[in-house]
C-alpha cells in the first residue's frame, strides 16, 4: 500500500481515482483550506477518513502536512461493473481476511479459476498492498476487486439479484460439492482464525464443508478457496459440454 502525505497530491488522487484511496488519516482540529477540500472530496466520493491526534499522524509519516492517505496500487471496481461481466456470475466474498499472504494466494487462485470478481469489506480486510500483489504473482493485475462498506448488506443485495451465496465452514453436514454451481454464485470465506461471522453465516443460502480425514481439523482459507472454486469450474464445464 502506497502512502500520500502531500496535500496537493492527495487532492489530485481523490479527483480522478477515488476508489484507489483506501483511507485518509486527518489531523484532529486542523484548520486548512486544503484539508477542508480533502474532507469535502472524501465525503463526496465515499472515501473513509478518520481524525487522529498529532502523535499518531507523525507515526504514519513525520513529513505530513496534516493528512496521510493509503492508496491502493490497483483501482477498485463497483459491484455493478463486476456483475455486468457475466450472465452467470462467479464471485468470491472475503470477510475478515487480514493476512496479506492469504489474500494474495486467494487472488491468484481466483484469477486462475476465472472468477468475475472479488468482494472485500472496507474494514477487517488486508489492503491491496505490494505484498498482496507479489504473492498473487501478477494475478492482481487481471482480477477485478470491489470494496464495500457493509458485507452483510451487500449479501442482501446479491440475493435480491438472484445470486446464491455459499459459505465455507467446517463441521457442516453437507460437503463442498453438494450444490449446483451452474447457478450464479458467490462463495463466501471468513477470517483465518474465526471463520464466518454469525451475521454473515445467516446471510448465506448454504454453508458447506470440506471433510478432513487426517489429524488437522481445518484447511488454510486459500486452500479451501481452491477446493471450492475448482468444483465450480468442474461442474460448469460438465454443464457446458452436455
Amino acid at each position: 500500500m502506497n502512502k500520500i502525505s502531500r496535500l496537493n497530491t492527495l487532492i489530485e488522487a481523490l479527483k480522478p481515482s477515488p476508489s484507489r484511496v483506501s483511507k485518509i488519516f486527518i489531523l484532529k482540529d486542523a484548520k486548512n483550506k486544503k484539508i477542508a477540500e480533502i474532507i469535502q472530496l472524501a465525503k463526496a466520493r465515499q472515501v473513509p477518513f478518520l481524525f487522529v491526534p498529532k502523535d499518531k499522524l507523525e507515526r504514519l509519516d513525520r513529513g505530513h502536512q496534516g493528512a496521510v492517505a493509503y492508496v491502493s496500487p490497483k483501482e477498485f471496481f463497483s459491484l455493478e461493473e463486476i456483475l455486468s461481466l457475466s450472465d452467470v456470475p462467479l464471485l468470491v466474498l472475503l470477510d475478515g481476511i487480514e493476512d496479506p499472504q492469504n489474500l494474495g494466494a486467494i487472488i491468484r487462485i481466483a484469477e486462475g479459476a476465472g472468477v468475475d470478481g472479488i468482494v472485500l469489506p472496507e474494514r477487517r480486510s488486508a489492503g491491496l498492498t505490494e505484498t498482496v500483489a507479489s504473492v498473487s504473482v501478477g494475478a492482481l493485475e487481471y482480477i477485478k476487486v470491489a470494496r464495500v462498506k457493509n458485507m452483510a448488506r451487500t449479501m442482501d443485495d446479491l440475493r435480491r439479484g438472484d445470486i446464491w451465496l455459499v459459505g465455507a465452514e467446517g463441521g457442516q453436514s453437507e460437503s463442498w460439492h453438494e450444490f449446483d454451481y451452474s447457478l450464479p454464485v458467490g462463495l463466501v470465506f471468513g477470517s483465518e482464525g474465526k471463520g464466518l461471522r454469525p451475521l454473515i453465516k445467516r446471510k448465506c443460502d448454504k454453508i458447506l464443508s470440506i471433510p478432513l480425514f487426517g489429524q488437522i481439523t481445518s484447511l488454510n482459507v486459500s486452500a479451501a478457496a481452491a477446493v471450492f472454486l475448482f468444483e465450480v469450474i468442474r461442474q460448469r464445464n460438465i454443464k457446458k459440454n452436455e
